[in-house]
C-alpha cells in the first residue's frame, strides 16, 4: 500500500505542477514561456488564478509525501535519508509556501517595494533553488554505493548538475530574456528526477 502511495504521490505531484504551469501560461494573452517566470502566471492581481494555486498546493503536498516516504524504499544510508527529507522540506513544502504567498503582479524584483507575500515567495524560491539541486546530486552520490541503484545514481547526478547549472544562470541573469526557459529547465530536471525515482522504486520495491 505504501509503495503505491509513494508512486502516486511522486507521479501526480510532478504532473500537477507541469499541468498548472502550462495552463497558467496559456490563459494569459501574450505570456512568454521563454521570457517570464512560472510565478507570473498566478501572481496577485490576475483573474482566475485561484485554481492554479490550489493545484500547486496539492502538488507540493504530494511531493512532500514523496520525499518523506522514499527513504523507506531505498538503501539504508543516512545521506540518502537526509537528501530526500531536505527535498521534502525545500521543494515539497516550498511549493506550498510560494503558492499560498504569490508574487506581486508581474513579479517585480525591486526588494524595496515588494509586498510581504512576494518577500516570502522570493525567499522561499531562493532557498528552494539553492538547496534542492544539491539534494539530488547528494542522492546520486550515495546511490553509487549500492550496485542496485547505479542507474538511478547516474540519472540523479545528471539531473542535479543540470538543475544547478541553470540555477546559477538564472540567479546571475535575472534580467535575461530567457529567465522562463532557465526556470523551466530547472523544474524539468527536478520533476524528471522525481518521476524517474518513483518508477524505479515502484519496479524494484516489494514492500
Amino acid at each position: 500500500m505504501i509503495r503505491y502511495l509513494l508512486f502516486v504521490s511522486g507521479i501526480m505531484g510532478a504532473m500537477l505542477f507541469v499541468i498548472a504551469s502550462i495552463l497558467g501560461g496559456l490563459q494569459i494573452e501574450g505570456y512568454s514561456f521563454i521570457g517570464q517566470y512560472i510565478s507570473e502566471s498566478f501572481s496577485s492581481g490576475l483573474p482566475n488564478t485561484g485554481y492554479l494555486r490550489v493545484m500547486y498546493v496539492i502538488s507540493g503536498f504530494l511531493l512532500l509525501v514523496f520525499g518523506v516516504l522514499a527513504p523507506s524504499f531505498l538503501p539504508k544510508l543516512k545521506g540518502i535519508k537526509l537528501s530526500f527529507y531536505l527535498f521534502a522540506i525545500f521543494y515539497g513544502l516550498g511549493t506550498i509556501i510560494v503558492s499560498i504567498f504569490p508574487c506581486d503582479f508581474g513579479c517585480p524584483t525591486d526588494v524595496e517595494t515588494v509586498s510581504i507575500a512576494q518577500f516570502i515567495h522570493n525567499t522561499t524560491a531562493f532557498f528552494t533553488y539553492t538547496v534542492v539541486p544539491f539534494c539530488i546530486i547528494g542522492s546520486g552520490l550515495f546511490f553509487k554505493s549500492d550496485p542496485n541503484t547505479i542507474s538511478l545514481s547516474r540519472f540523479s547526478l545528471i539531473s542535479g548538475i543540470l538543475s544547478l547549472v541553470f540555477v546559477v544562470l538564472l540567479f546571475n541573469n535575472t534580467s535575461s530574456l530567457y529567465i522562463g526557459l532557465f526556470q523551466r529547465i530547472i523544474e524539468s530536471s527536478i520533476l524528471g528526477w522525481v518521476i524517474s525515482t518513483s518508477f524505479f522504486m515502484f519496479r524494484t520495491s516489494k514492500k
